[in-house]
């Protein structure tokens, strides 16, 4: 009579790191105290859940991999089938120097997995599917932005490569009007010559259509049910568009999950860059670690705000006396995440002319 054992990991902890790229996934498991498999699959959640439940069933399941390209899907999907996921900064990954010098695929996944059984990483924060899909639209439409502005530095490059002056009645748009377009399409140019700039204006209307649709669709969300009231509370603070202020709701998401300025300006990315050990200390700018969109949104709108809002007006020409423009209009982009960060929390209309 044979006898048949079935495996049981009730009661354990299997922890997963995963070195997350387009084509494998590397991934390293491990229990308490031993790391029990390291191999490569597909890039597909669905392996990886199967293969745990076949060989480790019954135990609790832990998995971590990096932020990066992939986003959140493969979070949410490995959430839905069991398994507790959390997505890391990878600054945040405990390194040493030996593994700086031998980084392979197999040794990050080593690291995530073990770092994550220590309990020594924490997750960032993982925005609603809502959220992500309404940000998408904020991020798409920056890029046809910067598209349009290649576009015409493409053009007006083409005409000082071919040493065609512009009109004096032009020289100051930098919007490139509908009249300067047809200037530019009625210039009397050789056949291969006028073809390469046709191309570029095309690419230029094409662009200007994108952005055109992409602004309707912010204007229409920005007026749904989920973002009207907050949009028309941002809009009180000097400086704030209906376009940054959707970039702040759709970014940001619930403001009230910063416990205080500081984490905020810190995830906005507008806190110093120190350096301090012993009797040294250096303040080496702003720092890298930021929201990039966010940030570039505020500093945009600190420098409107500034030239309109008295109260703003007066610090920055304070701080001026101590500190070059650039720096001045960072602390006051500050003071302007400040006021946002009471509105959205207050729930509350800004009053101006107040000092902060």
């Amino acid at each position: 009579m044979s006898q048949v054992k079935t495996l049981s990991f009730a009661g354990q902890n299997i922890y997963c790191g995963i070195d997350v790229h387009k084509k494998n996934w590397s991934v390293c498991i491990r229990d308490k105290n031993f790391e029990l498999k390291t191999f490569s699959q597909p890039p597909l959640p669905q392996v990886l859940v199967r293969f745990l439940h076949h060989n480790y069933p019954a135990a609790s399941y832990f998995a971590v991999y990096e932020a990066g390209f992939s986003g959140y899907s493969a979070q949410r999907t490995l959430e839905q089938q069991g398994i507790h996921c959390l997505v890391v900064h990878p600054a945040d990954v405990p390194t040493s120097e030996k593994d700086k010098q031998q980084k392979t695929d197999l040794v990050d996944c080593r690291k995530l997995a073990k770092s994550l059984c220590d309990n020594t990483i924490h997750s960032i924060f993982i925005p609603e599917e809502k959220q992500v899909e309404n940000r998408d639209i904020l991020r798409t439409r920056k890029q046809i932005v910067k598209d349009q502005t290649r576009n015409k530095n493409r053009i007006l490059s083409f005409l000082h490569f071919h040493g065609i002056a512009i009109p004096e009645g032009y020289k100051q748009s930098s919007y490139f009007s509908n009249a300067f377009v047809k200037w530019l399409e009625d210039l009397n140019l050789g056949p291969s010559v006028k073809l390469s700039l046709n191309l570029k204006i095309n690419a230029l209307k094409h662009g200007r259509l994108q952005l055109l649709e992409a602004n309707r669709y912010v204007r229409t969300l920005s007026k749904s049910e989920l973002y009207k009231i907050q949009v028309e509370l941002l809009r009180t603070i000097q400086g704030i568009g209906l376009i940054n202020s959707m970039i702040l709701l759709t970014e940001l998401g619930d403001v009230n999950r910063f416990k205080g300025l500081d984490q905020l300006a810190n995830y906005v990315g507008l806190t110093p860059n120190i350096y301090s050990s012993g009797d040294t200390f250096h303040v080496k700018g702003i720092t890298h670690r930021c929201n990039h969109i966010l940030r570039e949104a505020l500093i945009e709108s600190a420098w409107y705000a500034v030239r309109k809002d008295p109260a703003l007006l007066m610090a920055y020409n304070e701080y001026l006396k101590r500190m070059d423009s650039n720096k001045a209009i960072i602390k006051i982009a500050k003071k302007l995440l400040n006021r946002i960060r009471y509105v959205l929390r207050n729930q509350k209309a800004y009053v101006h002319g107040i000092v902060q």
